[in-house]
């Protein structure tokens, strides 16, 4: 792999250079082993609207080149043997992927999810008497008999164009209506047989007003898709940066998450003529609530008032582990225009001077101007918008770049010379954790700036393409408990 190395003040360059120097400027603000997990005080409160990840890149599924998929996945940390209450979404919750397709760092479109649970109330007959079980499921469930499940949990979708368009409902193409069906969580092989099968009846063909062509949706427990040696990480980085890329265990390995997959046309996200895109998801919830006295199955609050955003993520680790404990409720419940007031922790990122205190290893020169333009921007001739640009933290996709299919994707993305990758937009197999702890230390930068550079840091927990899905919706079977396989 060749390194090219960057002066701190940003030039201009080829493609084939300034995709480097896209992940550079790109990492560097988001520098750290960790994805979005429990990033914020205040999140830690509400785990269901607590977004762990967010994807966004051009479908790699033959015969998809037309489409890109996101993914924002959600609840951190789901454990298989959950039960008895299993991991619903908030029924009083907005889930938003939002998307900016003229620079100006404003949603000129967005999906919004939101989900209801039924308790169908399943009852036997114990002694005459019919009593409430306490289970979610009194049998088998199949895609085609849920007549055993206890708790349905269904979704609809409308699409919002501009900051104050009416929403408009997205139609379900596969099975008619406008609901869509979420699967029950990956309770066991006994309550669900062959629970991938299962899942992918899930699958549904949507039709969304204003776009030109059908998309794709998946809404499910998925396994969680970020690798991280995490425990060791947050312990004062408790490893051997310099070790083996793959010696140690993906502690994330037998969690779950669950996942808001969508693939749509890129003829309805893309603005004119130019191929670029922003994204990220947020979730919203009413700015009152207050406990119910006795509260019911779906209502165990009292909700009203406008919503609130509580949580935010687009590009990993930005909140978690570049912004200040005290900004870290602000950054989740503010917009990407308004990004200007986190500069500083960009232009003087703290990660490298805590690594530069726990090894023998020099942090980079400062200020790092180069990296803030291109962060906050795109970067030149790989995923910056044409026109005029303004300042916002959000993941950027050129969709007119070919996706890689499987076997063929760099886990480096642009750094190992696959601009299909990130920062162009983010796969489930691209190794961010790798890429951060290089760029931070400054493998991206001259040894006059970075005189560590060139040290190969890893957290050990290696990730490639080979641990996903070469079709959507790309994440794979949730871990399961029973039996216990781990």
């Amino acid at each position: 792999m060749t390194i090219v190395t960057l002066s701190c003040a940003p030039i201009a360059r080829p493609l084939t250079t300034i995709g480097v120097a896209a992940l550079a400027a790109t990492l560097l603000a988001l520098p750290a082993p960790a994805s979005s997990h429990r990033e914020a005080p205040f999140i830690t409160e509400l785990p269901k609207v607590d977004a762990t990840d967010f994807y966004m890149f051009n479908s790699y599924e033959a015969g998809r080149d037309g489409f890109v998929t996101v993914v924002a996945n959600y609840i951190p940390f789901q454990v298989p043997y959950g039960g008895p209450n299993f991991f619903n979404m908030d029924p009083d919750a907005r889930y938003e992927i939002k998307f900016d397709n003229d620079g100006d760092a404003r949603e000129d479109i967005t999906l919004r999810f939101t989900f209801k649970q039924t308790n169908r109330d399943k009852q036997l007959d114990i002694g005459g008497l019919m009593v409430s079980v306490p289970l979610i499921n009194t049998g088998p469930i199949s895609a085609g008999d849920n007549s055993n499940q206890n708790v349905i949990e269904t979704y609809a979708i409308d699409v919002i164009y501009g900051l104050n368009g009416q929403p408009l409902r997205v139609m379900n193409s596969t099975s008619g209506g406008f609901s869509f069906l979420k699967p029950a969580d990956n309770i066991g092989a006994k309550s669900i047989p062959n629970y991938e099968t299962y899942a992918r009846a899930h699958i549904y063909d949507i039709v969304i007003p204003g776009f030109d062509q059908p998309g794709r949706v998946f809404v499910g427990q998925r396994d969680d898709p970020f690798v991280v040696n995490l425990g060791e990480a947050f312990d004062l980085f408790n490893l051997n940066p310099l070790g083996p890329t793959d010696a140690k265990t993906d502690i994330l390995a037998d969690e779950n998450v669950t996942s808001i997959v969508v693939e749509l046309p890129k003829s309805g996200l893309v603005k004119g003529n130019d191929p670029v895109i922003g994204g990220w998801t947020t979730a919203s919830l009413p700015k009152n609530r207050m406990l119910r006295q006795n509260p019911t199955f779906n209502s165990p609050t009292n909700e009203n008032g406008n919503f609130v955003q509580v949580s935010r993520l687009s590009m990993p680790l930005v909140n978690e582990l570049v912004i200040g404990l005290k900004d870290k409720n602000k950054f989740n419940s503010s917009e990407p225009r308004d990004d200007g007031q986190f500069s500083t922790y960009i232009t003087n990122p703290t990660l490298p001077a805590l690594l530069a205190a726990l090894f023998p290893v020099q942090a980079p020169c400062l200020p790092r101007n180069d990296l803030v333009s291109v962060f906050l921007t795109g970067i030149d001739d790989l995923n910056k918008p044409a026109g005029n640009v303004r300042s916002a933290e959000m993941m950027r996709l050129n969709t007119s770049l070919a996706a890689k299919p499987k076997g063929q994707q760099s886990e480096l993305g642009v750094l190992g010379g696959d601009t299909a990758g990130f920062p162009n937009g983010r796969r489930p197999g691209d190794d961010v954790v790798d890429l951060s702890l290089r760029v931070v230390i400054g493998a991206l930068l001259d040894s006059t700036c970075a005189p560590s550079g060139q040290l190969p840091l890893t957290d050990g927990a290696f990730v490639n393409d080979q641990a996903f899905d070469n079709v959507f919706p790309y994440l794979t079977t949730p871990t399961v408990a029973s039996p216990n396989t781990k």
